[in-house]
This record gives structure tokens, sequence and C-alpha cells, in this order.
């Protein structure tokens, strides 16, 4: 009988594999699997490694390092800075690792990290609990938990990262560990919104809470000549809110959209998104005052299952659509800083974009702030500038616009830090999504990772 021989190291790394090697040779499968959501993102790896589970992950990692290749890391893949990619590089695709286990009793779930949010919101439901995850059914729990993860009951119940009790981890030597409160705690305090540049988490694991299943939430668009007012009302609602309410105003343009009045479309507005975590009926009656204000534009507020609220968002958010998001917090929301944010809304150029307020306090503020690598715990509001647009023609003025709207924000002495999920394309030194945190992580980083194995996924620093 005759021995099959491997004539390649990547026909060696194929053979090892459960789940398939992609490569350039591979055609139109290839440019499938080489895309991610951000459409501004456009790399070419060498190869991607579409893991089917952890012996997958080990093998990628081990040949990556080996023949000193940059790797990439993509788990839901939505990611905004494009780090799920990585030019002439191992993207590990973690993709077909989106299981989910619910312990109903324990108040626990365990997910892949290849999962979605809406992947474990299907399951959690069930039983009528939840993570505190995303907006957007479709994103990633593995980049949004690592990063932070504001979501609709953020407020109630804290950031993902928060709710996140372990991880499973493939380390720079292809080593399988887990990081929990009993063992390597330092990774698990790094995992908790420190990024993640320290392995391959593989699967996470969450505390759930009783949510749903329906919920109050408001969905309210005025005319944008009321902004200055909005957000006056906003602030001043915001000093005595429970912490069942978790809100998001934004600045956007009026959608051609057959469900608000054509002679509004494409006119400037200020919305208010946000959810009542606990009994709807008080819900409805806690969010009435935001609904009430003023004579909306349109009006979508209501009782609605908390499935459907966490997929609302989903058709703003297509895969491919060019996306560059930056984002800082706010220690005030005073009328200089809102007469800002009304200038530099006037000034955007492509009207897919938003500029996005988020309520801060409640659980998330009440976590000490060394409990968990993520900082900024007790300022009241993220603001977070988003530019969406389809035409590659208008990247320039895009990008060109929030980053002048991020340098016209940090002149005010209220305006900080930078919320690790919308990094831009993380041309930021460390220290500004980190803060304090900064020098630990690059230290935890330097001991799980000493050789900066995992270079090429965000961007933080190997320091002794």
């Amino acid at each position: 009988m005759a021995t099959e021989t491997v004539d390649s190291p990547v026909e060696r790394l194929e053979s090892e594999l459960k789940g398939d090697l992609v490569t350039p040779e591979d055609g139109d499968v290839y440019d499938d699997a080489r895309r991610v959501w951000n459409g501004m993102i456009n790399r070419r790896p060498a190869m991607v490694a579409r893991c089917e589970g952890v012996a997958d992950v080990q093998t990628a990692v081990r040949y990556a390092r080996e023949f000193d290749l940059p790797i990439a890391v993509r788990g839901g893949g939505h990611g905004v800075s494009g780090r799920a990619t990585v030019d002439d590089g191992l993207v590990i695709d973690l993709e077909h690792m989106n299981w989910v286990q619910v312990d109903p009793d324990s108040r626990r779930v365990r997910a892949g990290a290849g999962a979605t949010w809406g992947d474990v919101d299907r399951e959690t439901q069930l039983f009528g609990l939840a993570v505190p995850g995303g907006v957007v059914s479709d994103t990633g729990i593995a980049g949004l938990t690592m990063g932070g993860g504001m979501g609709h009951v953020r407020r109630k119940y804290g950031l993902s990262c928060d709710n996140l009790v372990s991880a499973d981890v493939v380390t720079a030597d292809g080593e399988f560990i887990t990081a929990s409160e009993d063992d390597h705690e330092d990774l698990l305090w790094a995992l908790r919104g420190g990024g993640g540049n320290f392995g391959v988490v593989t699967a996470f694991e969450y505390d759930c809470h009783p949510v749903g299943p329906k919920v109050a939430m408001c969905f309210v668009w005025h005319e944008g000549e009321r902004t200055m007012e909005a957000l006056e009302f906003f602030r001043e609602y915001s000093e005595d809110a429970p912490d069942e309410v978790s809100l998001v105003p934004f600045c956007a343009w009026v959608p051609e959209l057959e469900e608000f009045p054509e002679t509004s479309w494409g006119d400037p507005a200020i919305a208010f998104l946000g959810c009542y975590s606990d009994d709807p009926e008080e819900g409805t009656e806690a969010l009435r005052p935001i609904r009430e204000f003023a004579d909306p534009i349109v009006d979508f507020s209501g009782t609605i299952p908390y499935v459907e609220l966490q997929s609302l968002l989903d058709e703003d958010y297509p895969h491919g659509r060019l996306y560059y998001w930056k984002s800082l917090y706010l220690e005030d929301l005073n009328d200089d800083v809102i007469e800002s944010i009304i200038a530099c809304a006037e000034r955007c150029p492509v009207p897919l974009s938003t500029i996005d307020i988020w309520q801060g306090g409640g659980a998330v503020a009440r976590v000490d702030e060394d409990e968990t690598a993520f900082p900024y715990r007790d300022v009241p509001y993220g603001l977070n500038f988003e530019a969406n647009w389809d035409d590659p023609r208008q990247t320039e003025v895009a990008v060109e616009w929030v980053r002048d709207s991020i340098a016209q924000m940090r002149k005010h002495p209220e305006a900080h830090g930078q919320y690790v999920n919308f990094p831009g394309l993380e041309e930021d030194p460390s220290g500004v999504p980190f803060g304090e945190h900064a020098e630990k992580l690059a230290q935890i980083k330097a001991k799980y990772d000493p050789e900066g194995v995992f270079r090429a996924h965000g961007n933080l620093q190997v320091r002794e």
C-alpha cells in the first residue's frame, strides 16, 4: 500500500485541519472567505483556516508561529476596525464554532466564539433569560465582549464583559487553558474589556438575567431643529432615570422609507432608541416622557419581543457597507458640548451616518474601576461618530468627517478616552482606549504572548 505524502507546508496544514483551509487558489471561495463585514476593509490573507473546534485552532496557531505568519482572528466578523483579517497572514475563522448551551437552573450560558448575539438570544430567550449584548443581532459575541459590550440592558445588568464568567483560550504556544476567577484570573481580567490581543478565545461562559420575552422599547424620531431641546431634555431625564432604562439618542437623517413621511425624507433628525428591561407596563410609563416631550416625525415605540428589539437595527448595518467609527466619553452633556455635536452633524457628508450618545451609569458605573480591564466606568455618556456609506468615492470625506469631529470634541475638557469597540482603525495609542489599564494589560500580554504572536490583532504592545 502506498503511503500518502504531504508535498508542502500548506498541504500539511490542510491535512491536519478538520475544517477547510482556503487559499487564493480557491477563486470565488477565497474571495468569499476573506471578506469581512466592513466593506472598507479589503485585505488578502495568505490563507483562511475555517476551524471546526479547539484542535483546529491549536493547529492553526502552531502553524502560524512556525512560519512566522501574522494572525488575525475572526469570530462573528462584525468588527468595524478590520482586525478580523490580515494581509499575507493566517485568518483563524471561528464562524463555524457557533454553538450555544444554556443551563437555565444556574442561569449560565456557554457559547462558541463564532456565535453572534442572535444565536445566544435565540437560545436564552427560550428560558426568559438574556446576556447583555449589543444592539445588532449579527454582531459576534467575541469582539463585543472583549471590548466591553454596550447593549439595550446595560444600565440594569452591566456590560457584556461584566457578565463573563470564564473563557476557554488557546495561547500563543498553542496550549489550551480556561481563564476564570479561580485560574488564570489575570487573563480573565484582561478579557473583560481589554481587547482580544492575548490569545484565541474559543468559548465564552456568561451569567444570564431575566429579560423578556417582551420588553417596552422607545424608538421615536424628531425634527433635527429640535436637537438642542431634545438633548437638554435627555440630560435632565437621565439624572433620575431608573436602571431599567437604557437610552441612545442619536443625530441622523430621515431615511427614504415608506415608514417615514415622504415630506421628511433626507431631513436632519434627532431620534431616541431605548429599552426598559423589566415589566413592560412599567416600562411604557417610564419611557413616556421621552416619547412625548415634542410632536415626533414618527414613533415606532411599543412592547415587542426582546429578540425583535435585538434585531431592529440589522438592516441598517448590512455586510459590505463601508463603516468608519470613532468614539470618546463625556463627563457632561452641557450646552457647549451639545452645540459642538450639532455643528459636527451639520458638516456630515454621508447621510447614512449617525452621531450616537450612549447613556451610561447604572450597573455599568457600580463595577469597581479595577475589577475589569474596561476603563471609564463612571462616565455618564459615550459619544460615537458613525460614518456609514455605500459609495467608495466618499471614503475620504467620510473618514475626514469622523476624525475632524473627534478632534473638535476633544477640545472640550469633558471629553476623554475611547470605547474599545469603536476605535476607527486603531490608529490611536493603547492609552487612549485603555486609559490607566494600558500598562497592566501590556504586562499580561507579555506573560501570555511574550513574542507577540498575535501582533496583527489590536493595538496593545508587549511590554516588560
